[in-house]
């Protein structure tokens, strides 16, 4: 039993015995004692003041006293005012890092066949173009959130709706028809996604320069918007998209292809994946089947125009476009028929979208539009919705082509990694291949850290070099004593002490080892407030707080060199699983840590 639970059971039974009365468990508050007071756990006593009918110092007292007496956990205690300051006991502790030590995933809890089951959806690109660094902070909050619902013991399925039809398909679609020559990743030895890419911004420069020309004839911008060739063109070729034209299908599938195989690279690279990908062009027509379902139903109307509209009035909110008049969707239907398609594949308790906050509208009508539609799930989905990335030098455009690309901030971050690692001298004795893969694992460490450990819901500023400090509140610095103690424990099996076979029997730990302990049990109670909260920022914020903790540890003890073989032991036992918790919390968070630095 954990020591907080042998604490809130004795308390319980104090409370009857001393004042005669049963209270409910949430009476007892127990939480860390403040660091200027004697003590490990502090019980606050005003909650049962009317129980004790006492005051709250006698109260205290009267508490401490007993636990003291009946809780083997509890070695002594002290009163300030309303607050119960509890002495953990020695063999409490040691009992503690044994049952740390006694599992691999302590604190972390297992799904079962009732676990409820928790679909995430992220990344969501544009087949148009390829992922940028929006796109990074989307997929590394959807993988991690994945991880730390799956930790809380949830069934998670991850899963992906690509956007792969649209007039923005077709512009890139009718540029490289225009200027490609029969282009192709082979002959231009580019990535397909990056080469679509380039195709979108030659659209979009051609195009301004035609409304250019059209202004400069004495055409108003929005007519000249409108009336451009280029635009007309694109419009026409969805349309015949639209009507299932074979050539112009058969250009989409084969220019999807080459973005899907860029995509795939991208997200290996990252370290992210998906159990089940939907795709647009397959769930807007099961959308707009839903659309006519609610319209027979008459949850939705029909204008004039023949344009079909859901009246959110009634629930303070405005009317709401489904199928325009001539009968094509938005993005609105089409996330209705992806609702119905997964539905379908999948047994669904909770379902959460990874969105940027600028579509929080759109969800607050999704959810009263889906629970309209009867699915069970649709009153209580969630939006998880994060900010944007930002840049030292602004904003980024797409169509402009000044986005920070996802593949070529990877390969900034590792050649930065592998650039300051050489200059600080950590790669001395590796080999070419150790320091390349060392150099990967820092610096997506470095950028995957710097991004999750803000709060998912505010804006934020991504600066590179602040990210790949080794010292700080850096995944670099986290991932470096995690390195370090397992090079302690390597020298120790050097020795012929094997760390994981060590079992502590008996011994009286000193402060710091007691915080360590304390703190590396806490793990289980970030994760539990992680997937409650839905942030993976507790989590990294944990990471950081057990590593500064150990790292104050180690500055004033000594493991391999410590006095007495008792002393050693326990310590490594005790680096052992910092470092194990240390790996866990950062795989939580989609970080890989390196053996050696």
């Amino acid at each position: 039993m954990k020591i907080e639970e042998q604490i809130l059971s004795s308390a319980l039974a104090a409370v009857k015995e001393l004042y005669g009365q049963e209270v409910p468990a949430q009476m007892i508050q127990l939480q860390k004692t403040r660091p200027d007071f004697e003590g490990n756990l502090t019980l606050v006593t005003f909650p049962l003041l009317k129980t004790s009918h006492k005051k709250p110092e006698d109260t205290g007292a009267d508490l401490g006293e007993y636990l003291v007496k009946n809780c083997p956990a509890i070695s002594g205690y002290n009163v300030v005012k309303g607050f119960l300051n509890l002495v953990i006991a020695p063999e409490a502790w040691v009992g503690l890092l044994n049952d740390i030590n006694a599992d691999e995933h302590y604190g972390e809890k297992k799904a079962t066949d009732e676990s409820p089951l928790v679909m995430i959806e992220y990344s969501s690109p544009n087949t148009n173009k390829p992922l940028h660094l929006g796109h990074v902070r989307n997929n590394l909050l959807g993988w991690s959130l994945a991880q730390i619902m799956e930790a809380n013991g949830n069934k998670v399925v991850k899963t992906n709706i690509v956007n792969d039809r649209g007039i923005h398909i077709c512009k890139s679609m009718l540029a490289w028809l225009k200027w490609g020559n029969g282009e192709t990743p082979e002959t231009s030895g580019k990535k397909g996604d990056h080469l679509i890419g380039d195709y979108y911004v030659a659209f979009d420069k051609h195009y301004r320069e035609e409304v250019k020309e059209l202004m400069a004839q004495g055409m108003d911008e929005d007519t000249a918007k409108q009336e451009a060739p280029l635009i007309k063109e694109a419009h026409d070729m969805l349309v015949k998209w639209e009507k299932g034209d074979e050539e112009v299908r058969a250009l989409w599938r084969k220019m999807n292809e080459w973005v899907y195989a860029g995509f795939d690279d991208t997200y290996k690279m990252m370290g992210v994946g998906f159990d089940k990908i939907y795709y647009e062009s397959e769930t807007y027509l099961e959308g707009k089947e839903k659309v006519e379902e609610g319209l027979e139903k008459g949850f939705f109307y029909r204008r004039d125009d023949n344009s079909v509209w859901a009246d959110l009035t009634a629930e303070g909110l405005d009317e709401k476009l489904l199928l325009r008049s001539d009968g094509t969707s938005v993005y609105m239907t089409q996330d209705i028929g992806t609702a119905k398609l997964r539905f379908q594949d999948f047994p669904i308790d909770k379902m959460i979208y990874v969105v940027g906050n600028e579509q929080n509208y759109h969800f607050q009508v999704l959810s009263i539009l889906l629970d309209k539609l009867g699915f069970k799930w649709g009153k209580d989905l969630t939006h998880f919705s994060y900010g944007m990335v930002e840049l030292p030098n602004g904003k980024m455009k797409s169509r402009e082509g000044t986005v920070v690309d996802a593949d070529d901030l990877m390969a900034a971050m590792i050649q930065d990694a592998r650039k300051t690692s050489d200059e600080l001298g950590k790669f001395n004795d590796m080999t070419e291949e150790e320091k390349q893969e060392i150099a990967r694992v820092v610096g997506l460490g470095a950028l995957k850290y710097f991004i999750l450990k803000v709060d998912a819901r505010k804006n934020m500023l991504f600066n590179p070099e602040e990210s790949i400090d080794f010292n700080g509140n850096t995944g670099p610095f986290i991932q470096y004593t995690y390195a370090r103690i397992r090079s302690i424990l390597r020298k120790a099996e050097a020795q012929g002490v094997k760390s994981e076979e060590l079992k502590v029997k008996s011994y009286v730990p000193a402060e710091k080892e007691v915080e360590l302990i304390q703190k590396t049990s806490e793990y289980g109670a970030a994760v539990e407030q992680a997937g409650k909260d839905y942030s993976p920022s507790g989590i990294a914020n944990f990471c950081y707080e057990l590593t500064k903790a150990f790292n104050q540890f180690y500055h004033d003890y000594s493991i391999l060199g410590a006095d007495t073989e008792e002393e050693k032991n326990f310590r490594l036992v005790l680096a052992r699983n910092v470092a194990k918790t240390i790996k866990n919390g950062m795989a939580l968070l989609g970080i890989e840590v390196p053996e050696r630095m």
